[in-house]
């Protein structure tokens, strides 16, 4: 496997961004994971749910902690095969992230849900030093070119 641009494999490569805890920010969010992906050519299915899931992420980043700033990650994993989604906040809720239950007619609290819903696994990791929460998530991957063109 060749070494990209940053001298990393396929199955190496990371992109980090941080973002402002602000309202525009998973929009801005899902437009640099949607960018970074296509860049290292994966399928468009993967691209659409992944910036979902980011912006999902950042959401509840911006909506329940007192962040001011917000640290995104995405890496590739075994051979491009996977992708993990991480996003860091600067302070969380005591209890941490939960899929809410029993509320289907709400409008908010399915964020987590749909996460769970879409990734092969997902969680959340307390800050080894300092305060924060990383909630992370994993999607199968596939390359543009590994799709075929027949239905």
């Amino acid at each position: 496997m060749g070494a990209g641009p940053s001298g990393a494999t396929a199955a190496e490569r990371r992109f980090r961004f941080e973002l402002a805890a602000h309202p525009a920010s998973p929009a801005q969010a899902r437009r640099l994971t949607r960018a970074r992906l296509n860049g290292w050519a994966v399928c468009e299915d993967t691209c659409d749910t992944a910036a979902l899931v980011v912006s999902e992420l950042v959401t509840n980043a911006i909506v329940h902690t007192t962040s001011r700033r917000i640290t995104c990650e995405l890496r590739s994993l075994r051979e491009g095969e996977c992708l993990r989604i991480a996003v860091r906040d600067e302070g969380h809720a005591c209890s941490g992230p939960r899929p809410a239950e029993g509320r289907p007619a709400e409008e908010h609290g399915r964020g987590l849900l749909l996460v769970a819903a879409l990734s092969t696994a997902w969680g959340a990791l307390e800050a080894e030093t300092g305060a924060g929460l990383t909630v992370w998530a994993e999607l199968p991957a596939r390359p543009s070119h590994d799709l075929g063109s027949g239905a």
